[in-house]
């Protein structure tokens, strides 16, 4: 049933596989519900021929799941018979505004962005389109319409609410617990810590007594969970805004002797993640579909430059995310994908 559900939503194009927030040096935007103004509206019209280089600008690809960001996008373009360029930004606008300079000197004919800031990108993107090269973003969304072609991102709410559910399935009916947040800076780590709360807010009895910054870092989310077991002993859950942060908490927990006595949740769906579930070291995770939406924005990118339209229905799309848990875990077929 659960593939069989899985399969009817790619199908249907809002999802299917496997974000984790981006850091960045100012806010981020969540994936919300779609909007009005896509397809097509401003630059080129189109120039029913296609091939040259379509850039492909991600955070950082030493963390799994904006590799597979990368990875997926370019090998998609590289099926249409594009090149592919990739290059990471590392979350910072400078670094990324030189790619952005880099891409339009190397005349690309499109530009896949995983943006750095929802407001401090907004220069490089009119920059792109100054010079008449559609950007499309993925995972992450800007803070105006009307100057990406499309923007991709998770289901953030959605996503995190599945998240919340699972984690008071699996806590005690009367515990302590703890969070790790993702960078500040980025929306979707808002997005998602006010999802949780929404849901434990239900549970008066499950109370969180600690919440640190951990920047999506698995180092970070290592000495953080340190610091709260030394100042809350006794928690008995940890809630995690995605899997790096979650895999940190647990190594900390191990070597205190406490994995037994706490229950970690994650969010992504990652390699190490889905490995910890199986090892029963991980309660679960939340897959977001970042090898669809990646594979996706190439798509729309190609028929953008061949049609003067991204053939989507609004400039904003979000993609549910899906719940794996130990029982689920065996659908999992690699990065960030169901079979």
């Amino acid at each position: 049933m659960y593939r069989k559900v899985a399969l009817t939503l790619m199908v249907s194009g809002t999802l299917v596989l496997g974000a984790c927030g981006s850091g960045g040096s100012s806010d981020k935007a969540s994936g919300g519900s779609g909007s009005s103004g896509s397809s097509g509206s401003s630059g080129s019209s189109g120039s029913s021929s296609k091939g040259g280089l379509i850039t492909i600008i991600v955070n950082d690809p030493s963390n799994p799941y904006w590799k597979t960001e990368g990875t997926v996008a370019a090998a998609e373009a590289k099926r249409l018979g594009y090149k592919a360029h990739v290059a990471a930004s590392k979350g910072d606008t400078n670094t990324e505004s030189t790619l952005i300079d880099t891409a339009i000197t190397n005349k690309s004919v499109a530009i896949i962005l995983d943006p750095a800031n929802a407001s401090g990108s907004v220069g490089a993107v009119k920059k792109a389109n100054a010079a008449k090269i559609p950007v499309l973003l993925v995972n992450a969304e800007i803070n105006e319409e009307g100057l990406a072609k499309a923007q991709l991102v998770s289901n953030n709410a959605q996503g995190a609410a599945i998240g919340a559910q699972q984690f008071v399935k699996v806590m005690p009916k009367k515990a302590d617990y703890v969070e790790l947040y993702g960078a500040p800076s980025d929306n979707n780590a808002q997005t998602r810590s006010n999802g949780y709360k929404t849901v434990i807010s239900q549970y008066p009895d499950l109370k969180k007594v600690g919440k640190e910054v951990a920047n999506w870092d698995r180092t970070q989310g290592h000495d953080k969970m340190q610091s709260l077991l030394q100042a809350h002993p006794k928690i008995s859950g940890v809630i995690a805004g995605n899997d790096e942060m979650a895999l940190g908490a647990i190594a900390a927990l191990k070597e205190a002797g406490k994995l037994s006595q706490v229950k970690v949740g994650g969010f992504d769906g990652s390699p190490d993640a889905v490995d910890a579930i199986k090892a029963g070291e991980l309660q679960y995770t939340v897959l977001q579909p970042v090898a669809t939406f990646a594979k996706k924005a190439v798509d729309e990118a190609d028929s953008y430059i061949r049609t003067g339209k991204t053939g989507a229905s609004a400039e904003k799309q979000a993609f549910d995310c899906i719940l794996i848990t130990k029982d689920k875990v065996n659908d999992f077929s690699g990065p960030f994908a169901l079979k």
